[in-house]
């Protein structure tokens, strides 16, 4: 195996730290970006806001309604 002088060796060590170095800030520019476009996101979609109407016939002057998630909507019935 051959050896390499230590002045190469040094500035090959030099150019690598630089190198991570880069790496370092772009990958803490990236983690940025990802986490501002997540709460972009998060933002964007907690201006809307879902409005479920439900129209029931009912005899008795009751209305009960059971919604997709489990709610129970008690309320009268327009005859």
């Amino acid at each position: 195996m051959k050896e390499v002088p230590f002045i190469v060796f040094e500035s090959e060590m030099a150019r690598l730290e630089r190198i991570i170095r880069k790496l370092f800030i772009l990958l803490a520019v990236v983690l940025l970006l990802l986490f501002a476009t997540n709460g972009y996101w998060l933002w964007y979609e907690s201006q809307f806001e879902d409005v479920v109407t439900v129209t029931q016939d009912n005899a008795d002057g009751y209305n009960n309604y059971v919604g997709n998630d489990g709610d129970i909507t008690n309320g009268e019935a327009e005859n």
